[in-house]
């Protein structure tokens, strides 16, 4: 199957460099622009139809799959396990106030450790579990169709990583708002984890 991911459009937080992660912020003016522009794009496209239509449970993601989701006539399925990480008490921060208020956290490069997060968060390793449940689950649902999912950057970037890009560039690979990635599932390969021995 084809997987069309699709990252929210922008949000107040994004537009101030801050972390997101599970708080459940609605779109920004701007954000409502970049998914009716793309909303619109796809509708008029010539590729193949889309066969379902799949979005995070949060806030941000639904309302871009709502807007995508009247341009398509497609209603909007909503996946938990495409969620966004939740990054404990880093989340409504800049990175300066993370650096300033967590200085020891901050020193170690606590988000971008595999097995640990900031407190209260979820894991790298936990992620990507989670979203490899969810993309084998995809695989075998959905056979042979066209997918469209709206959803999140580090949800893109595990994507990514997991069908075919491997994880060497993870952390310097970016989705922007609005952006798409297409990944191509087969339900013959199992979406595992990370390799092991890297921390």
């Amino acid at each position: 199957m084809e997987l069309v991911v699709i990252r929210h459009g922008q949000t107040r937080a994004n537009a101030e460099g801050r972390y997101l992660g599970a708080l459940d912020m609605p779109l920004n003016d701007e954000g409502g622009r970049q998914m009716s522009a793309l909303a619109l794009a796809l509708a008029l496209g010539r590729e193949a139809p889309f066969a379902r239509l799949l979005s995070s449970p949060l806030l941000r993601a639904r309302q871009s799959a709502e807007l995508v989701s009247r341009a398509l006539a497609l209603p909007v399925q909503v996946i938990p396990a495409f969620r966004e990480r939740h990054v404990g008490l880093f989340e409504g921060l800049t990175q300066g106030e993370a650096r300033e208020r967590y200085p020891a956290l901050w020193a170690r490069n606590i988000t971008r450790r595999w097995r640990e997060a900031p407190p209260g968060g979820e894991s790298l390793d936990a992620v990507i579990a989670r979203v490899s449940q969810g993309l084998t689950e995809l695989a075998h649902e959905h056979e042979g169709e066209r997918v469209l999912l709206v959803a999140h950057g580090v949800v893109a970037k595990v994507i990514r990583a997991l069908t075919g890009a491997g994880f060497a560039d993870f952390f310097e690979w970016q989705l922007h708002n609005g952006g798409r990635l297409v990944a191509k599932l087969d339900p013959a390969r199992p979406y595992c984890h990370r390799p092991t021995g890297q921390d």
